[in-house]
């Protein structure tokens, strides 16, 4: 496999003290698990319909400060057949909003060994800028295939061009920068979006299906073959969304639809017992849900060495 995206390199940069990127296998697809960094927010970003006592008491009790702490950025790579998809693309560099551990995605690929000119597809779960901000970093498109195909939902596209945000609850600045994000990635990238409505095969056991709530076009990405399975989230799930799935994320553009989608998803692996990826839980984020009565329980794997 000309990526080499399971391999287990020992070597670290010496401003890399800890692994951040995580092979998985499902089936013949291989699959890399790569930290864009952390993201640094409130804690009421986690559950702003509920009183602070109740999200401090959460955050006691999974050892977490109360007033701020840090969202894990994943991002996947997939390699199916002759493809390489790049799922999400990470935050990137906006400079206004002060986040120097957050936009790793590009030197991560490269310290992977992975050339931004073998990855064939983009799969986007949505096009806020912490999903799509890594594809507009100086010198990036230029290093990517002419024929690259970025699939998206087309209610996601449709959306940002005048999105609401009358039901987030976003910190100063955010609703501005994603807005500007998004057009500016629509702009740049028009001619190779591939838009589908409600479920997309990108390529031989890597299914996108659009699911609403976060975004309209909010996806997640089913990755499927021989028997094993593996889905890739986005912003579906987040820390908090197994013990409080009814809790709303302040980035959740229609929040009450959002927890619906949630509890649908959580509900449908803790049945099938295929593993999940998402993009806020933390590094590497593997795992599996099991049901515990009206809520969830998160099982992470044991790494795999």
């Amino acid at each position: 496999m000309g990526l080499n995206i399971n391999s287990h390199d020992a070597r670290l940069s010496s401003t890399e003290l800890v692994p951040s990127r995580y092979a998985v296998q499902v089936g013949d697809i291989d699959v890399l698990v790569i930290s864009d960094g952390v993201l640094p927010l409130p804690t009421e970003m986690l559950g702003h319909n509920v009183d602070k006592a109740a999200r401090t008491a959460w955050l006691n009790d999974m050892f977490l400060p109360a007033d701020s702490f840090d969202w894990s950025l994943n991002v996947v790579l997939v390699q199916s057949g002759t493809q390489t998809i790049l799922i999400d693309a990470g935050l990137g560099l906006d400079p206004d909003l002060n986040l120097p551990r957050a936009g790793q995605l590009i030197q991560r690929l490269e310290g992977a060994g992975i050339d931004l000119s073998s990855v064939t597809d983009v799969v986007l779960t949505h096009m806020h800028m912490d999903h799509v901000g890594g594809l507009l970093v100086d010198g990036v498109k230029e290093r990517l295939r002419p024929d690259l195909q970025i699939h998206v939902a087309a209610a996601e596209v449709a959306f940002w061009n005048s999105p609401d945000f009358s039901h987030v609850h976003m910190p100063t600045g955010f609703p501005d920068a994603l807005r500007a994000a998004a057009k500016r990635f629509v702009q740049e990238y028009r001619s190779q979006l591939r838009q589908f409505d409600e479920e997309h095969e990108v390529a031989p056991g890597v299914v996108v299906r659009r699911t609403g709530g976060h975004t309209p076009g909010h996806s997640v990405v089913r990755l499927g073959s021989k028997g094993d399975r593996l889905t890739f989230a986005g912003d579906a799930v987040f820390a908090v969304g197994f013990e409080h799935p009814d809790w709303h994320n302040g980035f959740e553009h229609d929040p009450e639809e959002a927890a619906r989608v949630r509890i649908r998803l959580l509900t449908e692996l803790a049945a099938t017992g295929e593993q999940l990826v998402a993009t806020h839980l933390p590094f590497p984020s593997v795992g599996r849900v099991a049901a515990e009565g009206d809520t969830f329980r998160w099982v992470p794997v044991f790494w795999d060495y």
